[in-house]
């Protein structure tokens, strides 16, 4: 599809930040949109917010366990940005109004200490960018409604991005076990999720490889001091105000998300 089909669907996108009110799947408005459209309207919306002030921080990666992809419905990782606004200090009361359908997510959160250029980073380089390692909780939101999303809706919505929690733990990353470190997910202390490193992709390692060479193919690098969160570990949770919620992971220490 050609430039201005891509700036209409950004615009209604971007609509639905503004009036709080969803957008019906793109795919039925739009049947033509493929991958590569997806990506240009991601962009476009993100260039449009850079301009107007906001600043990345970093990237995600989403749907990456069979757990996220079996309950969006899709088979392949997106990405997406994060913007400054994007990120709430731990504990700090999380305005849930501000959101439009909410669910949080744990996550390992990687930040960088050198830029990432892909393609063709490999894993041994990946590891040698990264600084710490912090127990994350990524809030997800979707402009689509219901979450009735593809693959080429949530990535043209940002990957559903929606904010980020961090947590105060820095852990080197020849410390933390990417692949068997366990988690558990509680909201309002009661558990609702359980699940290890491993279902990300394998490795949260590898998200970070797949990402940099993603990234890389529409010339883009992750920065040095920038944040990667590689997807979650477990199926996501709906958040609404009044829920506190807690992911505690093995090696790493806990993160908490207060909705108000």
């Amino acid at each position: 599809m050609d430039g201005a089909v891509h700036e209409e669907v950004a615009g209604l996108l971007q609509a639905a930040y503004r009036t709080r009110e969803p957008v019906e799947p793109l795919t039925g408005k739009y049947p033509d949109l493929d991958v590569a459209d997806a990506i240009a309207i991601q962009l476009v919306q993100i260039r449009r917010r850079v301009a107007a002030g906001a600043r990345v921080k970093g990237h995600k990666v989403g749907l990456t366990s069979a757990a996220m992809q079996r309950q969006m419905g899709v088979s392949q990782p997106d990405f997406g940005h994060l913007l400054d606004d994007m990120f709430w200090l731990e504990h700090q009361p999380i305005p849930a109004a501000q959101f439009l359908q909410p669910r949080a997510e744990p996550e390992m959160g990687f930040v960088l200490k050198r830029e990432l250029r892909g393609p063709g980073v490999t894993a041994a380089e990946a590891a040698a960018a990264v600084d710490f390692v912090l127990p994350a909780l990524e809030l997800i939101d979707s402009r689509i409604r219901d979450w009735r999303i593809g693959l080429v809706d949530t990535i043209a919505d940002n990957a559903s991005s929606g904010g980020v929690v961090l947590g105060s733990t820095p852990i080197p990353l020849t410390a933390a076990d990417l692949r068997l470190g366990g988690c558990n997910l509680y909201r309002n202390a009661v558990l609702a999720g359980t699940g290890a490193g491993g279902a990300v992709l394998g490795s949260p390692l590898s998200s970070l490889v797949w990402l940099a060479n993603t990234l890389g193919g529409q010339g883009i690098a992750l920065d040095a001091g920038h944040v990667v969160l590689p997807g979650s570990i477990t199926a996501s949770i709906p958040v609404q105000a009044g829920d506190t919620v807690t992911a505690v992971f093995a090696g790493l220490g806990s993160v908490t998300a207060r909705f108000t």
